[in-house]
């Protein structure tokens, strides 16, 4: 036997419910203060009781300032910590304000970038917040009307609002630190080169080394081929003494190559990005840690300037990074 399929309740069966008129159904589901205690009440019962749920399109063209109270939130890749931790700052920040937050995770895959970018768009948000994948976002252009704010990495293309951590400071500050403790042989070990918070960072690692690089691999992407990488520049017959991993997932596939090999406490590792449980690893992990909950809330706080009407210019907020010695960066030699 089927189910029967109930009709979705309308603002006329709220009416109905609570014996009032449309209109004030209509100013209190909209959040009018027009509406008296006692009315507003029987409407809010009505609304539960019938599970009532205001119809979004509707609702945002009855609206004064048009806005949907929404915004869309695009991130690499919601599940690594670090985009945990930003779209979780982002959301508060919404919801003090009674925005809802629409993500989605990019994978790196540009056309994944900008589909869900006009999908967020024709769902009509208020505002996009977007950690660019792409090496071109000047598709954005045609997104008139609709404030943009970049996270993490600089766009290509278009000029908006960016919030992104200080990448080419804090990787000098990582390889200068095992410099300091006698390392000589430092490798690199780095995301994808299109990237451009990969590029920033290599850009730091030569700036603390000069003309004196040590081995360098570039587009590892995760944990596993960073734990390859790793092993094969330690079975070199030279091997680096020291380590500068520019990536979380990097660092920790590097982790696990220094225990398989049972050099973790003879090789140096410094790490970009910190990662959850790094200070209870033996050694614990020395990092450059970011901020991702600070970059979070700027970004929200500077959409939301833009939604309420900031046209001033462009503008590039760096966020500063922290060198956090733990161990690993601290073995000498």
């Amino acid at each position: 036997m089927r189910g029967v399929v109930m009709a979705r309740p309308t603002m006329n069966d709220v009416a109905r419910t609570a014996g009032v008129s449309l209109k004030t159904v209509s100013r209190v589901v909209n959040g009018e203060p027009t509406v008296t205690p006692d009315l507003a009440a029987r409407v809010r019962a009505a609304v539960e009781s019938l599970d009532y749920r205001p119809h979004l399109g509707a609702s945002m063209l009855r609206r004064n300032d048009r806005r949907t109270r929404t915004i869309g939130v695009l991130l690499e890749d919601v599940s690594n910590p670090f985009s945990g931790v930003l779209h979780r700052a982002i959301e508060e920040e919404a919801h003090s304000r009674g925005v809802h937050v629409l993500t989605g995770s990019l994978g790196e895959d540009e056309r994944r970038e900008r589909e869900l970018a006009r999908a967020f768009r024709q769902r009509q948000t208020d505002g996009l917040i977007v950690a660019p994948t792409g090496s071109d976002q000047g598709y954005l252009s045609r997104f008139s009307g609709t404030p943009i704010v970049f996270v993490d990495r600089q766009p290509t293309g278009f000029l908006a609002d960016t919030v992104v951590s200080t990448n080419i400071a804090g990787a000098a500050a990582a390889v200068r630190h095992l410099v300091a403790h006698g390392h000589r042989r430092i490798a690199f070990l780095g995301d994808c080169q299109r990237i451009p918070t990969a590029r920033e960072r290599f850009r730091g690692y030569l700036q603390a080394l000069g003309d004196r690089p040590g081995p360098v691999v570039h587009d590892i992407r995760g944990e596993a081929a960073a734990e390859r990488a790793t092993i094969t520049l330690l079975r070199r017959p030279d091997p680096p003494t020291a380590l500068f991993t520019s990536q979380n997932l990097i660092t920790v596939g590097a982790v696990r190559a220094l225990r398989r090999l049972g050099r973790h406490h003879l090789v140096a590792l410094v790490g970009f990005d910190d990662f959850p449980l790094a200070d209870l690893l033996e050694p614990a992990v020395t990092v450059v840690a970011q901020h991702p909950a600070r970059i979070g809330r700027v970004a929200a706080g500077a959409l939301f300037e833009r939604i309420d009407g900031h046209d001033g210019p462009p503008r590039v907020i760096r966020v500063a990074t922290t060198l956090i010695a733990r161990g690993s960066g601290e073995i000498s030699i």
